[in-house]
């Protein structure tokens, strides 16, 4: 049985470490160097670098930060943020990130998700896709889920797959933040109607909201940001109580 993930993520604005709800009211939760360890040395079993406003300010990945995090740790780094192209991901694959997390340039140009999973290999190539829901239909989102568009999330996550990305991370905007839980109607689908590792991302407030979306909504793996920084959950806590409930972790 493959084990599932927990997986802290740091969006980064001005080079710290920031959280918000729904997108939107950032406050400051640390320097991202110093979480970055705390989390690998503590049991996060991956971690998630997204430099949140390089789309918006059209602008590429802090590439010096980026190789700070990369010394500081020895699990799967995984880097997104104002990648635009195969040059782009060459450059932070290069500086120490294990994998790449393509958003708004993947809707835009997704023939770069072939041509990155043929060049680096799909296992390098993780397709982040913020989405909200607008009268019963999932809506993907661009630049940060400030831009709205009129693709299908389900549609769009199998063109995705199809193109030869290693896996998904789906943030659902309407959870983001909001410690409610994760979106696992719409997580249960994804994962039924494909065959990559689906990340789930936006809702997480306490450990059975972990348990629930391995459970209900069938991740392979639970991103998570506010309740790791300001230290409401322990990641090593967590990881025992979802053994508990039968769910399979590394320890």
């Amino acid at each position: 049985m493959l084990t599932k993930r927990i997986v802290p993520c740091l969006d980064i604005k001005n080079g710290r470490t920031v959280k918000g709800v729904n997108f939107v009211d950032l406050r400051d939760a640390g320097d991202p160097v110093e979480l970055a360890k705390i989390y690998a040395d503590t049991g996060a079993d991956e971690l998630v670098f997204l430099d949140i406003s390089a789309t918006e300010e059209k602008r590429r990945t802090l590439l010096d930060l980026v190789m700070r995090v990369a010394a500081e740790v020895d699990i799967p780094f995984t880097v997104g943020g104002g990648i635009s192209s195969v040059d782009d991901i060459d450059k932070l694959l290069h500086a120490g990130a294990d994998k790449v997390s393509i958003n708004s340039s993947a809707v835009k140009n997704p023939q770069l998700i072939n041509d990155a999973s043929s060049k680096f290999g799909s296992q390098c190539i993780t397709v982040a896709i913020d989405a909200k829901q607008i009268d019963g239909d999932w809506f993907v989102h661009l630049v940060g889920g400030k831009v709205p568009t009129d693709i299908n999330l389900f549609e769009w996550a199998q063109e995705v797959e199809a193109r030869g990305a290693g896996e998904i991370l789906f943030t659902s905007m309407d959870h983001d933040g909001t410690k409610d839980g994760f979106a696992n109607e719409a997580l249960e689908i994804l994962s039924e109607m494909l065959n990559i590792p689906i990340i789930a991302s936006g809702g997480a407030g306490n450990m059975q909201h972990f348990a629930d979306t391995f459970i209900k909504g069938k991740s392979d793996a639970a991103l998570a940001a506010s309740v790791f920084h300001f230290k409401e959950i322990d990641i090593q806590d967590l990881k025992k109580e979802l053994k508990k409930q039968g769910i399979a972790v590394r320890i």
